[in-house]
């Protein structure tokens, strides 16, 4: 075999990039790795990511696939090192995998788990969190137990069309939710909002934090969360919460697909 499937498992801060997904102009974290890749493939190497995150949106484990040649296979711990070495200060590999052929990070992806976090003491507006939080300062208290109660209504499979882009290129909004739930930071300084799913839509973790708010600040009513989960498009939906509080946290695959547990 002269190529394998390799999956790195990145961390970026979405600050400076027009998000994931290559663009025609824009700096994108996309283009970034793939140009790394040829560097060292000697190839044009295209870079499938397992979630198209949006502009200014980060992320902690964006998993990444791509052929590599056949002489990384033994030696993955050296391609993360070259890989870190070459990438722009932003973008980190974590860990690198051999996995089997026909990996996919997209298609292959059994779940996909985000994170939202929520700056609600004076200090969220430093410019130091700033970039990295929905700073909602200590102003406006959000009432934590209608947080856990929408983020209750979450879990199952729903159509989230009303909580979602419209337009999006998809042939069906149904998405099921294993896991949603708000904590408070360990930090002490806010919020945090976990959400995983097998998939989801364009905004649709922006749309559902904002709307969450909205409720928690006394600016709709409760009961307008379930409604939205049976709307049939996004109208009623308040707008998107801001992208630089969202990150990328994991993708999940089976075990199966992973060829040796190569990390460094």
């Amino acid at each position: 075999m002269t190529s394998r499937p390799f999956l790195a498992v990145i961390q970026y801060d979405g600050g400076g990039f027009a998000g994931w997904q290559r663009q025609p102009a824009d700096r994108t974290v996309q283009a970034e790795f793939e140009a790394v890749l040829e560097r060292l493939m000697g190839r044009k190497t295209t870079a499938t990511g397992a979630g198209r995150t949006d502009t200014g949106v980060h992320a902690l484990g964006q998993a990444v696939s791509f052929a590599g040649a056949a002489r990384w296979v033994s030696q993955p711990a050296d391609l993360r090192r070259a890989l870190n070495a070459l990438l722009p200060h932003e973008i980190w590999v974590q860990q690198v995998h051999v996995m089997q052929p026909g990996f996919d990070a997209r298609r292959s992806a059994t779940a996909r788990r985000y994170r939202y976090l929520i700056g609600t003491d004076e200090a969220a507006a430093s410019p130091f969190r700033k970039p990295y939080e929905w700073a909602l300062g200590a102003s406006r208290p959000l009432q934590t137990g209608t947080l856990e109660s929408a983020a209750t209504a979450l879990v199952g499979e729903h159509d989230f069309r009303g909580l979602a882009a419209a337009g999006a290129n998809t042939t069906h909004y149904r998405c099921r939710v294993a896991l949603a739930h708000w904590a408070p930071r360990a930090d002490g300084a806010g919020m945090a909002f976990t959400v995983e799913a097998d998939r989801f839509l364009h905004h649709m973790v922006r749309f559902i934090v904002g709307t969450m708010v909205d409720i928690a600040l006394g600016r709709r009513p409760p009961a307008d969360f379930p409604r939205l989960l049976a709307a049939t498009d996004n109208l009623a939906a308040s707008p998107p919460a801001p992208p630089q509080g969202l990150y990328l946290d994991a993708v999940r695959y089976p075990p199966d697909l992973y060829a040796e547990e190569s990390t460094s």
